[in-house]
């Protein structure tokens, strides 16, 4: 009976298993092997063992896009999602306009990421943008700035505008808060928790599985980010905003598919092994 069950299930699983392995195991298998070569799009891939690999690794410009990578990670993971978790709880408390609030915040998720970038650009445009205009108008002259074209400021300004788009994580955490009984929450404050101590106490220790898997999803937006930077400043100026993926636009665009492999490949690597440390470290807290 077991192993007949077991054709069952086989059988069940063998469309997405063959949809699974056409379209993620082998590309992935591809670009890893092709990794290794030389290879220009069109003519036979030949052999060049870790040179690709080594090239990148001395080259400055992508050392820099990999550590910049590495911060959107962060910045996505433990500021965007606290915040979105921060959101979550005060909506769920039903405060006046909640609905409203709820829709405000997640409309940017349905907005075209390149409208959203255009956007931000005209803001910080540093002849009439509404930021300078803004600060002139506070009396904050000396502040105004080209903050996209500043290496100081560009990296800053490109993160500033994507991490408080908490729509998505916000939506996901709320989800989880409202299936939290009330009857919880009635009996701490029967007891005297104020809400900051029920919070904290509650919502947080029942929210735990979900904020992992919201942060691992953010650290994962992070590690492959690419639209908005791309957008706003094309990786500069002088490749300070420049993260993995405008290299490896930049490369597919020259032919480079090896080298641009290569940089496929670091992603997918170091980004798993990235999240998935930081993972276990989340969960491991967790179940202490």
């Amino acid at each position: 009976m077991q192993k007949k069950n077991g054709k069952m299930v086989f059988l069940f699983l063998l469309p997405v298993l063959i949809l699974f392995t056409a379209f993620f195991i082998y590309p992935l298998t591809f670009v890893i092997v092709t990794s290794f070569t030389k290879w220009n799009g069109f003519t036979t891939p030949q052999f060049f063992g870790l040179g690709n690999y080594k090239y990148l690794f001395s080259d400055e410009n992508f050392r820099l896009s990999l550590q910049n990578n590495i911060v959107w990670a962060i910045v996505l993971g433990f500021v965007q999602v606290p915040l979105a978790c921060i959101m979550a709880m005060i909506l769920a408390r039903r405060p006046k306009g909640w609905k409203f609030f709820r829709t405000v915040y997640f409309l940017p998720n349905v907005i075209s990421q390149v409208a959203l970038a255009m956007m931000w650009t005209s803001i910080y445009n540093a002849r009439n943008g509404v930021l300078n205009a803004l600060l002139t108008l506070v009396g904050l002259e000396n502040l105004t700035n080209n903050w996209l074209g500043n290496m100081d400021t560009a990296f800053a300004a490109v993160i500033f505008q994507k991490v408080f788009y908490i729509g998505y994580f916000m939506i996901v955490i709320l989800a989880a808060r409202l299936s939290v009984p009330e009857s919880y929450y009635e009996a701490a404050e029967l007891d005297g928790a104020n809400i900051v101590q029920q919070e904290f106490y509650i919502t947080l220790p029942m929210l735990k599985p979900i904020l992992i898997t919201t942060i691992t999803l953010a650290l994962a937006y992070g590690m492959r980010h690419f639209e908005s930077t791309f957008l706003m400043t094309g990786g500069g100026p002088a490749h300070t905003t420049s993260v993995m993926g405008i290299v490896l636009y930049t490369d597919m665009q020259a032919l480079r598919y090896g080298e641009g492999n290569a940089i496929g490949a670091t992603l997918v690597i170091f980004g798993g092994a990235t999240i998935g440390l930081i993972r276990y470290f989340l969960s491991k807290n967790s179940d202490n």
